[in-house]
């Protein structure tokens, strides 16, 4: 898909006490038309800075960003074809739900029926037809974004910005009102920005991830290659959950890498990766790729240290006799019942789900 959004060498340098500080360090990014890209990672990582420097809330100490051919770097964010959805609603309470919509068409000089006629369109498409004339206080928090998000969307940005905007919301809220931005993302094909440290959010609405960390991109992919390849043990310990076993490349083929672990079990991972025989590597270890059985049937074998029940989950952590320790998920445990701390288990990867780091 042809790039909309470029960033090259962006670079952002603030000071704090009399010292300099990179919250963003040379970061090249393309953001494809009609993509929904999502900035990831752990507050302080340069996401929102980076955000802010495309919407011009701030500007760059180096670099450029371009919309299509066109350069916005010092361009003021209103004269850029951008919008942002902030993280505080920033609603007018004076105003109805219609008023606040109205709004930035209006400082725009729209003719009335114009106005109206865009305002009813776009509280239909993010689903409050019929709530024009309520106040944003008789409004559900999740209501109260999708006002803010219509009344961006109203002035037609080409750009859409989105900063941390579900982080008011409770957690079933959050779920319901992603799936509404990520619907009308979609339906409008709007090239959009997003910035969040939840991973599950980035997950369910991303097209492309980010992952970032201290001012520098750590990996950019899809969803799923992001979470089943990660790039580094940064990526892979952020992105869900990860346990790292330390083992030795022992074989290679076309298709293929072997790998030993510290108790001696040998793995044939079916991924080539590159690495050379005889060095040491992290197996990277999703808690959901891995079997608990009985002792005898298990690949290897440990004790239960810890067990938690969180609804349809099993959670637990296990101790190997190589003395490393292995969190582990199950699903249905209700039906399996959970097992109690001091249980010896027998444990089997998923070897397709399993990948490799660098030591």
């Amino acid at each position: 898909m042809p790039a909309e959004l470029v960033l090259e060498r962006l670079t952002k340098i603030f000071r704090a006490r009399g010292k300099p500080v990179v919250a963003v360090d040379h970061v090249d990014l393309e953001v494809g038309k009609g993509e929904l890209l999502t900035l990831l990672g752990p507050s302080g990582c340069g996401k929102t800075t980076t955000l802010r420097m495309v919407g011009g809330f701030e500007i760059p100490t180096e670099g450029e960003v371009y919309l299509g051919e066109q350069r916005i770097t010092h361009l003021p964010p209103q004269r850029r074809p951008t919008a942002t959805v902030f993280q505080s609603y920033g609603l007018f309470p004076h105003m109805t739900v219609f008023e606040n919509v109205a709004f930035g068409l209006k400082v725009r000089r729209l003719p009335r029926a114009e106005i109206r006629r865009r305002v009813q369109e776009v509280l239909q498409l993010v689903g409050l037809g019929g709530l024009e004339d309520r106040p944003p206080g008789k409004l559900s928090g999740g209501q109260q974004q999708r006002v803010a998000l219509a009344r961006v969307l109203v002035i037609r940005p080409q750009v859409l910005l989105f900063d941390e905007p579900l982080s008011n919301l409770d957690a079933k809220l959050r779920v319901e009102t992603r799936e509404h931005i990520r619907r009308i993302q979609k339906e409008l094909g709007i090239t959009s920005l997003y910035v969040t440290h939840d991973q599950a959010e980035a997950m369910a609405i991303s097209d492309r991830i980010v992952v970032m960390n201290q001012g520098r991109i750590q990996q950019v992919g899809t969803p799923q290659e992001i979470y089943l390849r990660p790039a580094n043990a940064f990526v892979a310990d952020f992105i869900g959950r990860a346990n790292f076993l330390t083992a030795k490349v022992v074989g290679k083929t076309a298709t293929e890498t072997e790998v030993e672990l510290i108790s001696g079990l040998r793995l044939r991972i079916p991924y080539s990766f590159d690495f050379s025989l005889g060095e040491t590597v992290k197996v990277v270890v999703r808690p959901e790729a891995v079997d608990l059985l009985p002792p005898s049937e298990g690949e290897l074998v440990g004790t239960v240290m810890l067990a938690q029940l969180t609804g349809s989950l099993a959670h637990y952590r296990v101790l190997l006799d190589s003395q490393e320790v292995l969190e582990v998920e199950v699903l249905g445990a209700l039906e399996k019942g959970l097992l109690p701390s001091g249980t010896p288990v027998g444990l089997r990867f998923h070897l397709k789900n399993l990948h490799l780091l660098p030591a």
